[in-house]
């Protein structure tokens, strides 16, 4: 067994046991009932039709039929301790916290969660009905109540799995890697602009990290098969088998082909992937390379005690950025116009119509949630948008817990979130529009927000 992924309290074991010579280490994995714990997961299915307008786009988008199944996926987990939580993810592009928070405190009223505990991420497909008022599109409030109320029936779901007495499970967890799927796709070029779309053929060079850690904290019944997996990675969740149909993307494609080989419920937790997008896979390839990723961490997984499970969410505030108007306009226009084909009038447009609402609410301070989840030496981070890859690695750096990982777009949406550096070089993702509107600075404050946070997280007792 290679030692790598173990979480710490494991490798003291292994080291230990070794040192005094009773067994060897790679005899480990067959210790009974060192992971155990008590989980539940279950899958709602999300009702759509062809009338429905994609969101993803700049534009509207249409879909003509679906491929694999639009979801709410969630797991319960009990620890020893007696503490519960649950980690739902939804197969869309990003929903707000006026939709999130009743169907948490639903939750937490119903099945005794804390609403702390309870984190709620999107998979961030770009193949789903809209659930943002964003671009050139509003967010359709039927689909959007079917998600929230998806939510609260996902968590009963799983969580009838494990009342009264059954869900007994041995948590297993793996840090793996998937490096070639995605990469920093905010490419410097040579007129000095950032990569978005269009044309790219004198790059420079990537301004940015990428991020290729996948790990896996799955719940393994003792009969044999999984309860849950669960697999966090950190890029654009943009593509499908079939692009003019509705779709969970590739990812979640993914996650829902490994189902009956696994015989559970998987889920796809998207990560820090703002500045991150696939430019050169196809979608079966990427499918393909993320299932050998999991099923490659899922054997080499070792136990993992889950003797804590606790949360803490702390509402925090943010500003919509100032602008300048005119210096907007032409950022987008230039852009646009020289490397897009085709009438950029439209794009132009819809950036100029985001601007002249967010104009009166320039300055305005708004409220959002930053969470930290603890599920045994494993935690999360749920951060409410697209934050850069950079300020995600940051975070895993700077928390006071070895095994930390980003959660995006998590029980909120905020826009994208760049560093400092990102947002002074400009580009798509640091336009201003409904899609990003925080001040310069935000990201670095919500880093140091998650870090305290963590440390408040372990201090607990």
């Amino acid at each position: 067994m290679s030692r790598l992924g173990a979480p710490p309290a494991l490798r003291e074991v292994i080291a230990a046991v070794a040192l005094i010579g009773l067994v060897a280490p790679a005899a480990l994995p067959q210790t009974a009932g060192l992971g155990h714990v008590r989980a539940g997961a279950a899958a709602i299915e999300l009702e759509a039709d062809d009338a429905m307008v994609i969101g993803g786009g700049i534009g509207p988008g249409r879909a003509h039929g679906q491929e694999g199944k639009l979801r709410v996926v969630a797991t319960v987990i009990e620890g020893s301790d007696g503490g519960r939580a649950a980690l739902i993810a939804c197969d869309v592009l990003m929903i707000e916290r006026d939709y999130l928070d009743p169907a948490a405190r639903s939750i937490e009223s119903e099945l005794k969660i804390p609403f702390q505990n309870i984190l709620i991420n999107a998979t961030h497909t770009h193949h789903a009905p809209t659930t943002v008022t964003i671009h050139g599109y509003e967010r359709d409030a039927k689909f959007c109540s079917r998600v929230r109320d998806g939510i609260v029936a996902a968590a009963r779901a799983a969580a009838a799995r494990i009342a009264p007495s059954g869900g007994a499970c041995d948590a297993v967890f793996r840090l793996g890697e998937e490096s070639s799927v995605g990469q920093n796709s905010r490419i410097l070029l040579s007129d000095g602009s950032i990569f978005w779309v269009g044309r790219r053929d004198d790059e420079v060079r990537p301004t940015g990290p990428f991020d290729p850690e996948l790990p896996v904290l799955a719940f393994r019944r003792p009969g044999g098969g999984y309860e849950s997996v669960i697999f966090n990675h950190s890029t654009h969740c943009i593509g499908a088998y079939d692009v003019s149909r509705r779709s969970p993307g590739f990812y979640c494609l993914a996650a829902q082909e490994l189902e009956p080989e696994l015989g559970g419920t998987v889920t796809f937790v998207a990560g820090a992937f703002g500045s991150t997008h696939n430019l050169v896979l196809k979608t079966p390839e990427m499918v393909h390379r993320l299932k050998a990723a999991v099923r490659d961490a899922l054997e080499s997984a070792a136990p993992m005690r889950v003797g804590v499970v606790r949360g803490l969410k702390k509402e925090v505030t943010y500003r919509v950025r100032v602008f300048d108007e005119a210096r907007e306009d032409e950022a987008v226009s230039k852009y646009v116009r020289s490397r897009t084909t085709g009438d950029p009038t439209y794009t132009i447009e819809v950036f100029r119509k985001m601007r002249k609402e967010l104009a009166r609410h320039q300055g305005e301070e708004r409220r959002t949630w930053l969470q930290a989840l603890r599920i045994g030496d494993v935690v999360w981070v749920g951060v409410p948008g697209e934050l850069f890859t950079r300020l995600g690695i940051e975070i895993k750096r700077r928390s006071p817990f070895r095994y930390t990982y980003v959660a995006g777009v998590a029980n909120d949406y905020v826009g994208y979130i760049p560093d400092a550096t990102g947002h002074d070089l400009g580009g798509y993702q640091t336009w201003t529009g409904f899609h990003s509107l925080v001040e310069k600075g935000t990201g670095e404050r919500f880093v140091a927000q998650a870090v305290e946070l963590l440390r408040e997280l372990q201090t607990m007792p």
